[in-house]
């Protein structure tokens, strides 16, 4: 890495920070509705393709991850040397196009390659997202701008619960969508159609949105990290990146795993229409998971005013060790009330974790690192917990208990087995945290 002065940035006018945040706040919902969706489409899915749970979790999770979590180093490279905001406005409009291209396809193949180009599309937003808002917000209001982006995971994955179970229950009492040179859709394709469709509006929104100058980095050039780079500050710091990144890599595991299967479980264990888990699943989702995902990020201030620098990655520790209890005893409820008054505190969980590392992972890095190391993270969190959380749940199920009945059991299982690891690595790692936080602190191009 070359040397040379640091450059300061023009201040960011407040009103293009909150566009920017608001327009990436809506491209994160989206991502999630499309990605999404498919939960509330088990049952038409595995009956028009003769699946499995297994076949199914490859459709949800490998198909999509695939690219997905590869795709993300290099975007997020590009990234750290050119325009975030255009890597993420071609990245929206080419995932959305792929949602509807789910829609269209007629076998579990084509259904699986489809499901790939929408993993690629949406590689290319939240690295460039987060080091966006690096940019646009102070290092006070990052936890908090990144709350707030963060609810793209509840209002996108509630929503893609609701809209997807309502949209597929209209069709299903409608009838079967007719479309020019495609013919006949059944009700689960439609769906996948009509939620890809709101992206190409915000492909429009987010090409007005003002790229911002990177706030403390060098020039470009100057500050030209290389890969090399890149990997000796990791390397530096290894216990600090491994135990936050690898910590939160099995909470995402139980995460993605429980969003993929619990409205299912509704459906099998206490006998819900799917238009009902999803609303219902969905609701819970959108103002359970909002309410944590806003505290989490709004608990770090008064944590790091009494002497808690590492007070991120304190409250992920203490989040894994809550969240074992109520995800390990809601889904043997035999009272399907219950069993929805349980998903209460297990999506509160689920989703107040993960603002917090992004923020915990950007306080560690410099500058022109910082969308290449949330890429490490995503793939990770992303090979860990998008691949193989949904596949999980379902390996137990199909391999472990041997019957579609006891998918209640794999999702009790599973936070027994990672959340116990999780608290441990983190709990390892908060000591080499510090270090870590300290020493980037006093690097320049920050």
């Amino acid at each position: 890495m070359t040397t040379g002065s640091v450059a300061i940035p023009r201040p960011v006018h407040s009103a293009g920070a909150l566009y920017a945040l608001l327009v990436l706040l809506l491209a994160y919902i989206l991502s999630f509705i499309d990605r999404n969706v498919m939960a509330v489409l088990i049952g038409p899915i595995r009956a028009d393709f003769a699946i499995s749970d297994f076949q199914y979790s490859l459709l949800h999770g490998f198909a999509f991850s695939m690219f997905y979590i590869f795709l993300g180093l290099p975007i997020a490279r590009l990234a750290d040397r050119g325009n975030r905001k255009w890597v993420v406005t071609v990245g929206v409009f080419f995932w959305s196009l792929m949602t509807c291209v789910c829609g269209l396809t007629r076998s579990f193949s084509t259904l699986f390659l489809a499901r790939i180009g929408v993993g690629v599309g949406e590689a290319a937003l939240s690295p460039p997202a987060y080091s966006l808002l690096s940019d646009y917000f102070s290092a006070d209001s990052l936890p908090r701008a990144m709350a707030i982006y963060t609810l793209g995971i509840t209002i996108g994955g509630g929503l893609a619960y609701i809209i997807g179970g309502a949209v597929y229950e209209y069709f299903s009492v409608q009838g079967a969508l007719s479309l020019p040179l495609v013919g006949e859709l059944r009700p689960w394709q439609t769906t996948f159609v009509i939620v890809g469709l709101p992206g190409f509006v915000l492909v429009l929104l987010l090409s007005v949105m003002v790229e911002p100058p990177r706030r403390g980095a060098l020039p470009v050039g100057a500050n030209d990290y290389r890969l090399t780079d890149v990997a000796a500050h990791v390397r530096q710091h290894w216990q600090a990146y491994t135990s936050l990144i690898m910590g939160v890599s099995l909470l995402a595991v139980l995460g993605y795993g429980t969003m993929a299967w619990y409205p299912e479980f509704l459906v099998r264990s206490h006998g819900m229409n799917r238009a009902d888990a999803g609303a219902q699943f969905g609701l819970i989702f959108i103002v359970a998971g909002s309410i944590g995902t806003l505290l989490g990020g709004f608990c770090v201030r008064p944590l790091q005013a009494r002497g808690y620098p590492d007070a991120s990655m304190r409250l992920i520790l203490v989040i894994a060790l809550l969240w074992l209890l109520p995800a390990s005893l809601g889904p043997l409820f035999a009272d399907s009330r219950f069993a929805l008054w349980a998903a209460v505190p297990i999506v509160f969980f689920l989703n107040s974790y993960f603002a917090l590392a992004i923020a915990a992972l950007q306080n560690i890095t410099p500058n022109r690192m910082r969308a290449q190391i949330s890429a490490l993270m995503l793939f990770m969190t992303n090979l860990l917990g998008l691949a193989l959380g949904p596949s999980a749940v379902a390996a137990l199920t199909d391999f472990v208990f041997v019957g579609d009945s006891y998918l209640a059991y794999s999702l009790s299982l599973l936070p027994v087995l990672v959340c116990p690891l999780a608290a441990l690595l983190l709990a390892w790692g908060l000591k080499y945290y510090r270090i870590a936080l300290s020493s980037t602190a006093r690097s320049p191009g920050v």
